[in-house]
């Protein structure tokens, strides 16, 4: 892959070079000069990427910008960035990215933000428009990239002329303003990226508001839960931005309310409505069944959440209501009895004017609501094995070092493990890989990215031996841009949940003995503080001591037993 030390970008002969790309440098304000203006002006603050040969011209303008570059080791670690800062922030994560190897290799972060419905804007080159489709053998050529990316977008766009800029990124923010937020690709030719641009407005179009639900919709639903005698409350990640309007809501009904992975922190810890994350559960399950209204708020009703133990066991039964920005997902697995096309925290609102007032009571069955979330979650806490109890006794002397701290997971056991037991303080403060798509590798650039989102707060990288071996180098990244995210490396030298899988299984393991380096000197190498603890007093004095740091800091802690009496250190 040619970079940015490629001796052609300093040509100056007329028309192409040997790659493809044109070395003249722009007369008058260049298409890639507006496209800086144009993201500046829709507030974006950073940009992911690798500068190379064919993105060069993108750069042009950025320097003299208000908007600040990030230089990832990987493209895929560029997209988990973005990633991670659009979770936090609630902002489209912006990448530039080459044609061809750059785009194939975001792809992977492109699926995981698609599959997690995360806002994101791929901005990548392509070839030039007389070589698009020829077959001619240019630098990074694909056949149809656009037709690559379209399945993992909301719409992938060749830009063919300067003049569709603006239309094309309003396109973009309507999608990541109004509707379902996916990623979005936009390619730029080469010939199309230099061609003069000083005509094109840079004025912002009026951005678009989210769609709000039909009156009679509200009301139908309004009238289905007030005479439920057991209503029950599903919230995913679509309803994160109405954590105040679902609190209000699930009291008004008294109803039990279990939340999504994406969806944790919209009710407070220990909120006696609050089921937790455990939709997998056979006890969570029942009380499910046993519901005669469901309303699900935002939420896919996905496997990766409902049915992490693959048996196809979670079922509903009752009457469902569901509330959802995207029109076809009111219909996917399971039948509704009702939908609300519209943004959570309106629909909720319209709910809550038409429901009685609080003075008056509600309605469920006696032995419903706070009662019954108690006797489930004790049921729960009261059939965890030893390892999981041990890794959430991790987890809790992590959450009393650091209260307010956000959570980057990989696909990785103690993950696993606090996505049933860990409730979050706050909503966007908990979130991780193991949903949706499933990659490893994320946590480390994805709580970069949630950093840069959000100095003030504390960002812990949850992470495994494998997955942090998928991006490693990304702790140059974080070095360099003076982002000191706190690593967290449950290290149990291999891929230790997938051997127990096969082992389930008696399949004789293989492939999951990996070689595990030192990662403490590695760390120490790239300029990162780096210590290995054995005790939870150990561990909450590193915490404490890697939060007020200049630098990234590597915790590496293994399988050690978490007793009561550490706990309390």
């Amino acid at each position: 892959m040619k970079r940015l030390e490629s001796t052609e970008i300093g040509k100056t002969g007329a028309g192409p070079s040997k790659s493809g790309a044109l070395t003249i440098a722009p007369a008058s304000t260049s298409c890639g000069e507006v496209l800086v203006k144009l993201l500046e002006n829709y507030g974006v603050e950073l940009v992911f990427g690798i500068p190379g040969v064919h993105t060069v011209e993108l750069y042009r303008g950025l320097a003299q910008s208000r908007m600040r570059h990030i230089t990832p080791r990987h493209e895929q670690g560029a997209g988990f960035m973005a990633d991670g800062y659009a979770r936090v922030s609630g902002k489209p994560g912006v990448c530039f990215i080459i044609t061809g190897p750059g785009m194939t290799n975001i792809a992977t972060a492109m699926a995981q933000a698609y599959a997690d419905s995360i806002p994101m804007l791929v901005i990548s080159s392509v070839n030039a428009r007389q070589h698009l489709g020829n077959g001619n053998g240019m630098l990074h050529e694909l056949p149809s990239q656009r037709s690559v990316f379209a399945g993992m977008t909301a719409f992938s766009h060749t830009l063919m002329s300067v003049d569709e800029l603006p239309a094309v990124l309003a396109r973009a923010f309507a999608v990541f303003d109004s509707a379902r937020p996916r990623p979005v690709h936009i390619e730029m030719p080469l010939d199309v990226i230099v061609a003069p641009a000083a005509h094109v407005s840079v004025a912002m179009p009026a951005r678009s508001a989210k769609p709000c639900a039909d009156p009679r919709s509200v009301a139908a639903a309004a009238t289905m839960l007030q005479q439920a005698r057991r209503p029950l409350i599903l919230a995913g990640g679509g309803a994160v931005n109405a954590g105040i309007e679902l609190q209000q809501l699930a009291e008004r009904l008294q109803a039990p309310t279990a939340l999504t992975i994406n969806a944790k922190g919209l009710l407070p810890p220990r909120h006696p409505l609050l089921l937790g994350s455990n939709q997998s559960t056979a006890a969570t399950r029942a009380l499910v069944c046993e519901a005669d209204v469901v309303l699900a708020i935002g939420t896919e009703l996905g496997e990766t959440d409902y049915d992490t133990v693959f048996d196809g066991g979670f079922r509903i039964p009752g009457k469902l209501i569901r509330i959802d920005i995207d029109a076809q997902q009111l219909a996917r697995n399971y039948p509704p009895s009702l939908t609300l096309l519209s943004d959570a925290a309106g629909a909720l609102q319209g709910l809550m004017q038409q429901l009685p007032s609080p003075s008056e009571p509600a309605r469920p069955d006696a032995s419903w609501g706070g009662s019954r979330v108690a006797a489930l979650r004790g049921e729960i806490d009261a059939s965890l094995d030893h390892p999981a109890r041990m890794q959430h006794r991790m987890l809790e002397v992590v959450a009393n070092a650091l209260p307010d701290a956000i959570y980057v997971g990989d696909s990785t056991q103690p993950v696993y493990t606090g996505n049933i037991t860990f409730d979050a303080a706050t909503p966007r403060s908990w979130f991780n890989s193991s949903t949706g798509y499933g990659t490893l590798g994320y946590a480390l650039p994805a709580a970069i990215g949630a950093k840069l989102a959000m100095a003030a707060r504390p960002v812990i990288c949850l992470i495994g031996d494998g997955g942090l071996q998928f991006t490693l180098p990304e702790l140059a990244s974080a070095v360099e841009a003076g982002v000191p995210v706190i690593i967290l490396l449950w290290n149990n030298n291999g891929y230790g949940e997938i051997k127990k899988y096969m082992q389930n299984r008696a399949i004789e393991p293989v492939g999951v003995d990996i070689y595990t380096p030192d990662f403490l000197a590695i760390a120490r190498g790239f300029g990162c503080a780096a210590q290995h603890v054995a005790t939870a007093a150990e561990l909450a004095g590193a915490l404490r001591l890697a939060a007020s740091a200049n630098r990234p800091t590597l915790i590496e802690i293994g399988e050690i037993e978490w007793t009561g009496q550490e706990q309390q250190c």
